[in-house]
């Protein structure tokens, strides 16, 4: 046998060696195949995966959020995602006494931190503190299973070898801890190279749990393009309304926002995207169910801060239960500032006088909606934008004369930069519904 041919050989089997060993880690599934003891995990039957906790079969109707479980579970919801351990003592407590599931979040620096990934002390330390938090919640009648990190990245280099070593070491603590629990982690979309390197790399994760917004209507497809190396069971656990990146914008790249009337049309729509004949789907958390700043106080925010629903609730109800609710939100069509909306890109003059109005659908009597107007720095840049604002902007309410109508006289304010009106109209019955337009103060 000549030497070329030897070295030929050679290669030939290193390669066959390589995609055994690749198959090997694309079939390992943490799935059970048969029913088990635990309080909950995940068993497949053929291609078809199911949820079980405390011996039923539970498919997941849940809201990524932060309270308002009654109202969660009276629209027909069973779980809430959580980000973080923060109250978590008291969200499983309530959420045991309202009959929720709880998704409970550990949150992990970026991958691509080497300062932490690399300095064992904090590893360790940290290590120890979820520990104890697993040890404390294990037992948590209401607890279904541990989120380990919030959209991670897990990239190709080895030089992320630290943050491999660490994720896994944890993972393999909540798992020795608590194996009553599946533990799984969310990625951005169904992203090829992140769920490859889950299943080469971290292959103990029970499931992926997938954050998706604008792109819900390729997920199915997409899905089928990575089923040649990955077939595990997944859930989705943030859906909604397009991100503030995925919508048009400004000359000045302020992100437009929908009517949180349009936005529930977007949820109706969307929920239709799931991809609920999948047999691998476990359920889905659509996005927010509580309230929140991020890019604007509105934007995701299914709840008004007095705990006001908005229209997206009874979207969710109908998705949920095919149920129709009794009541609904104000209907607003749009606004309008100086006669134009957003997309008209709009440049007013410092320090002078407009005009904004609000159109809306026919609301029955006059004075069974109350019309409250703000005007508030834009919160469209920063410096970091891994790094977002959560604290609502400065606002101006002292240039505001309102009108007794739909509408609103302001004076801009005397410094040149982009700012955004807002309107939420409440209405007798405790929901709400916003507009809000984009602006810029032009100096001469």
């Amino acid at each position: 046998m000549s030497k070329l041919l030897r070295i030929l050989l050679i290669i030939l089997f290193i390669v066959l060696a390589s995609f055994c060993c690749l198959f090997f880690f694309i079939r390992k599934d943490r799935t059970a195949t048969r029913m088990q003891a635990k309080k909950v995990f995940v068993l497949r039957n053929g291609d078809r995966f199911t949820l079980y906790r405390n011996g039923q079969p539970f498919f997941i109707k849940g809201a990524a959020g932060t309270g308002n479980l009654a109202r969660l579970r009276e629209v027909g919801g069973n779980t809430l995602r959580t980000w973080d351990t923060t109250n978590l003592r008291h969200l499983l407590d309530e959420a045991q006494e309202k009959g929720i599931a709880v998704i409970a979040g550990l949150a992990l620096p970026f991958s691509f931190t080497p300062s932490f990934y690399e300095d064992e002390q904090q590893l360790s330390t940290q290590l120890e503190a979820y520990r104890a938090i697993v040890k404390q919640y294990r037992s948590h009648p209401a607890l279904l299973m541990w989120g380990l990190g919030n959209e991670v990245d897990f990239p190709y280099s080895y030089r992320f070898r630290h943050f491999y070593k660490a994720y896994n070491r944890l993972l393999k603590m909540i798992h020795d801890e608590d194996p009553d629990h599946p533990v799984t982690t969310s990625i951005i979309n169904a992203d090829q190279r992140n769920i490859l390197n889950i299943k080469l790399k971290v292959p103990d994760l029970d499931m992926i749990t997938i954050n998706i917004f604008g792109q819900l209507s390729q997920l199915s497809r997409d899905l089928r393009h990575l089923s040649w190396f990955w077939k595990g069971p997944f859930l989705v656990t943030e859906w909604g309304t397009n991100g503030p990146w995925e919508e048009e914008t400004t000359a000045w790249g302020a992100p437009i926002e929908n009517t949180s009337t349009k936005k529930a049309e977007q949820y109706l729509e969307r929920a239709a995207q799931l991809p609920v004949n999948d047999p691998r789907f476990l359920g889905a958390c659509c996005f927010f169910w509580g309230q929140k700043q991020e890019f604007t106080h509105t934007w995701y925010s299914l709840f008004s801060e007095d705990g006001r629903a908005s229209e997206v609730v009874n979207a969710m109800q109908y998705i949920w239960t095919g149920r129709q609710a009794p009541h609904h939100a104000p209907a607003v069509k749009y606004m309008l500032v100086n006669g134009k909306g957003a997309a008209d890109n709009i440049l007013l003059k410092p320090d002078s006088m407009y005009t904004a109005e609000l159109l809306m659908e026919h609301t029955g009597a006059s004075d069974s909606v109350t019309l409250v107007w703000e005007l508030l720095d834009e919160d469209w840049f920063r410096k970091n934008p891994r790094e977002p604002n959560f604290k609502k902007p400065a606002n101006f309410d002292s240039l505001l004369m309102p009108y007794p109508t739909n509408k609103v006289r302001f004076r801009t304010p005397p410094a040149e930069g982009p700012y955004r009106i807002f309107v939420t109209v409440y209405d007798k019955k405790g929901y709400f519904s916003t507009a809000n337009t984009p602006f810029y103060v032009l100096e001469k």
